[in-house]
């Protein structure tokens, strides 16, 4: 059966950096306003509300577990009714929430606001825009989900100080009004302007005729496929517990280690920086490398950046190669993440996929940061620290495995 796609696919790949750039600047608003801005916001929501920082946290582990269960499902919409439709919707989902979260006066409206907004989130953030990348370019969507994810990096480097400086002439709540008011007025036009208006597959679900003819036979199907997804979901779902974790307890690490307040702020704001820095590199000298070449040694280096904060007396140095290590492993996991996948199983289904994946890996992350706490206050900082190496060995070991199955198994 003819694709049904070609003539709309090929008319979207001529806007070119229009796309990159417009969906780089709802991911940039998306991430700030539904994930970094609860970072500064959160001790003001608590002291408003009145109770103790444990429920505010909760909320947000409840809305996380809610996101990765709904994953799969917000794949298969995307893939059924296009990013155009479902990433338009998310967006005014999104602000939707975002109010309802302003407006929550009790336990109730807080928690059923977080929910949303995390679900929601499903719809909006990278898994979608990586699905309107290749719904646009097929299999040639690699250096276009590169691009975004280096225009994405700066999501934290904008919104932190924005929401911190915002924070001191409005209330926590007019702020999250404001992000609101981004979704309606920045967000849906340009989802309505530049996405596809449909998915890009025949109505029997096969590939685009264009991808098939691309890699004729270089996708994994029947035993391979299977066990190729459990290795990544179970590689992505690893990074995760160690990416969410860091990201509460990263500063109180490197104090419990031996460094001081400020110069733990400093290392950890050697992160951000590094990730746009792996990921440019990736940009301009990755494309010749196997995408799963590319995750497991990116992989890599998260135990090996975590292993320096175990040698004796934490210092200065270390700390920085390691903030360098992990910051590059992080954000060159949010590539692979997009690339691998597609290199493995195709385009079709491309939506679908990667909600399936990042599933597990969201209630995973939902618990992280609580089960680390006790690990820390249980075991101690070193032995939490070992135990993230180990985790992230595990995950840079599944894929390697899984690279060298693919040598053996695909031309």
């Amino acid at each position: 059966m003819p694709s049904l796609s070609l003539p709309f696919q090929t008319s979207l790949r001529g806007r070119g950096l229009a796309l990159i750039a417009g969906l780089g600047i709802t991911q940039v608003i998306g991430y700030g306003a539904l994930y970094y801005a609860f970072a500064v916001l959160a001790p003001k929501m608590t002291d408003s509300f009145g109770w103790a920082p444990e429920w505010t946290y909760g909320g947000f582990a409840v809305g996380l577990l809610a996101g990765g269960l709904a994953a799969p499902i917000a794949g298969r919409l995307i893939d059924q009714h296009g990013t155009r439709l479902m990433m338009t919707v998310g967006s005014a989902l999104a602000g939707v929430a975002l109010i309802g979260l302003a407006e929550a006066r009790g336990p109730f409206g807080y928690f059923a606001a977080m929910i949303a907004l995390e679900i929601v989130s499903t719809l909006v953030l990278y898994d979608a825009a990586f699905t309107a990348l290749t719904q646009a370019r097929g299999t040639s969507a690699r250096r276009s989900i590169s691009q975004l994810t280096l225009i994405g990096g700066f999501a934290s480097t904008l919104f932190w100080p924005l929401t911190t400086a915002l924070l001191n002439v409005l209330d926590w709540r007019d702020i999250y009004r404001l992000y609101a008011l981004l979704q309606f007025v920045v967000c849906i036009p340009l989802h309505l302007m530049l996405l596809p208006a449909r998915a890009p597959q025949t109505v029997t679900g096969e590939p685009p005729a264009e991808a098939a003819r691309e890699l004729p036979g270089s996708y994994l199907d029947g035993n391979e496929r299977r066990v190729a997804f459990s290795m990544l979901a179970l590689a992505f779902s690893l990074q995760g517990f160690v990416v969410s974790s860091l990201s509460v307890h990263m500063l109180s690490l490197l104090q419990g280690l031996g460094l001081s307040a400020a110069l733990a702020v400093i290392i950890g704001a050697m992160v951000g920086p590094s990730q746009v820095a792996g990921r440019l590199v990736e940009m301009l000298f990755g494309t010749s490398l196997d995408p799963v070449t590319t995750a497991w040694t990116s992989a890599a280096l998260m135990p090996f950046g975590l292993a320096l904060l175990t040698f004796g007396s934490t210092s200065a140095t270390l700390a920085g190669l390691f903030a360098i290590a992990y910051g590059i492993s992080m954000g060159l996991s949010s590539i692979v993440r997009g690339t691998v996948p597609l290199r493995l199983f195709g385009p079709a289904g491309y939506g679908a996929m990667l909600g399936k994946l990042s599933a597990p890996g969201l209630v995973v992350k939902a618990a992280a940061p609580l089960l680390f706490a006790v690990m820390i206050e249980r075991a101690g900082l070193l032995p939490s620290t070992l135990l993230l190496v180990v985790l992230s060995t595990l995950s840079a070991v599944a894929l390697f495995v899984l690279a060298a199955k693919v040598k053996r198994v695909q031309p």
